[in-house]
């Protein structure tokens, strides 16, 4: 059974700094691509960052700078360094694997709240 559980989200003020976590079960970490999406309030879920296996990485523009995405396949887990936030990137942040098209999982996501 594939689980992702992300963890870190908090409030925080403009120019600081979160970092998410995401353990992953139940899939073959080393092997897959991992991701982060945000979907704030009435927007569409959109990505933030993706990570291949061999750690080559895509950021969404208006991350660009800011956010760093990592992973350890030993501990199979992925991580979102999160930098300068800004309040647009209140969100909720969810962990993606997708596997197949009919294979996609989310995590429970983690609330990220930045105050101005």
């Amino acid at each position: 059974q594939v689980q992702l559980v992300e963890s870190g989200g908090g409030l925080v003020q403009a120019g600081g700094s979160l970092r998410l976590s995401c353990a992953a079960s139940g899939i073959f970490f080393s092997i897959v691509d991992m991701g982060w999406y945000r979907q704030a309030p009435g927007k569409q879920r959109e990505l933030v960052a993706g990570i291949t296996p061999g750690s080559s990485r895509n950021y969404a523009d208006s991350v660009k700078g800011r956010f760093t995405i990592s992973r350890d396949n030993a501990r199979k887990m992925v991580y979102l360094q999160m930098d300068n936030l800004k309040p647009e990137d209140t969100a909720v942040y969810y962990c993606n694997v997708r596997l197949s098209l009919e294979r996609n999982y989310w995590g429970q996501g983690t609330q990220v709240t930045v105050s101005s």
